[in-house]
């Protein structure tokens, strides 16, 4: 069923020693950060709360009809 079967630990040890030859331990958090907000940005465009508060904000931002 599985492509290349089950991954177990020796093989996500062996991925991960791959990525810090490639990118370097210096540069490992600031991908993990990276990655992280453009996982929160992805859930939040697919849940539509940030149009829902872009829309209140826009409400609140409509001047007062002038007299």
């Amino acid at each position: 069923m599985f492509l290349f079967g089950t991954v177990g630990p020796q093989e996500l040890l062996i991925v991960l020693l791959i990525v810090i030859i490639i990118f370097g331990a210096k540069k490992l958090p600031e991908l993990g950060k990276s990655l992280g907000e453009s996982i929160r940005n992805f859930k939040s465009s697919v849940s539509g709360k940030e149009k829902d508060a872009e829309k209140d904000a826009s409400k609140d931002k409509t001047p007062p009809p002038a007299a």
